[in-house]
């Protein structure tokens, strides 16, 4: 299921970066958001012990880019 979850991530992480180069770059947030998912999720899998900076570098950059969708409303 874990590997599943990655894979679901990254493929979000890879939408959002091409959907930010067609001109909505407060999208890269989320593309970031997704990345850190992905990493944290990898960090699970092989048992590595940054478990709690990469959810909050994930929660931080999730914060931006909602902060700029709502500032383009």
């Amino acid at each position: 299921m874990l590997i599943v979850s990655i894979a679901l991530e990254a493929a979000v992480a890879v939408l959002a970066v091409l959907a930010a180069r067609r001109g909505k770059p407060h999208i890269y947030g989320l593309a970031f958001t997704f990345g850190a998912y992905v990493l944290y999720d990898l960090a699970r899998l092989l048992h590595w012990r940054i478990l709690s900076w990469l959810f909050l570098l994930a929660t931080i950059s999730a914060l931006i880019a909602v902060w700029g969708l709502y500032r383009k409303w």
